[in-house]
């Protein structure tokens, strides 16, 4: 599986397939490494998808197999952000980001916000240079027991409980687990974390939160 998340002017990005992540960003003093915390992550698929990621544009079709979340809040660290479709960029092959730090990306080629099954991804930046804080600037400071909410485009609120906070070296974050479509359904949220390389503009490290559907 190929596919990416790329900031079109600075911020996170995730290659899938490849094994990789990088990040671009201004420095705001260096994410908070460490280990995972909290022990509910979801299983890790036994499958992986077996298609390759289309090469489109994040536009979502007119006939949408899975719903969109709109938008994303997060109480606790004060997260109330627009959520774009997104995809694969045909010239890059990167899936893209919103360039604006302040709204968040869904992967629209994995579930939507109604789906039985799989993980719901929403990436976001931490930062921007130009930009200054992204909307996931604070993403590292959830614990287990968060509540983070997900607005349908009718409006109505799917409630989610953050599990777990990990954080994985760019090259080491298991990208199979975090892009399923079986397993539970769960919610990821993903952005840069750990220190600043000045040299080469990136973040060391990424920051995802899994989330399960509140009971």
């Amino acid at each position: 599986m190929k596919a990416g998340l790329i900031a079109a002017a600075l911020g996170v990005v995730i290659v899938v397939g490849a094994g990789t992540v990088a990040c671009r960003s201004q420095p705001q003093g260096d994410a908070v490494g460490g280990a995972a915390v909290g022990s509910a992550s979801p299983p890790v698929p036994t499958e992986t998808p077996s298609s390759g990621v289309p090469i489109s544009d994040g536009g979502l079709p007119s006939a949408a197999a899975e719903v969109p979340p709109a938008r994303l809040r997060i109480p606790s660290i004060g997260v109330d952000a627009k959520v774009n479709p997104v995809a694969v960029d045909p010239a890059t092959n990167d899936f893209a980001v919103p360039p604006s730090v302040d709204q968040v990306g869904w992967y629209r080629f994995g579930p939507g916000i109604t789906a039985t099954a799989g993980s719901v991804v929403i990436a976001g930046h931490v930062d921007g240079a130009k930009q200054g804080a992204g909307a996931f600037f604070k993403l590292r400071d959830l614990d287990p027991g968060d509540a983070v909410e997900v607005v349908r485009p009718d409006g109505t609120v799917a409630r989610f409980t953050v599990s777990a906070r990990e954080i994985y070296r760019k090259t080491a974050i298991p990208l199979d687990k975090y892009f399923a479509r079986d397993g539970a359904p769960r919610l990821t949220l993903i952005t840069c974390g750990g220190p600043f390389d000045r040299e080469t503009g990136h973040y060391r490290d990424n920051v995802v939160i899994t989330a399960a559907p509140t009971t």
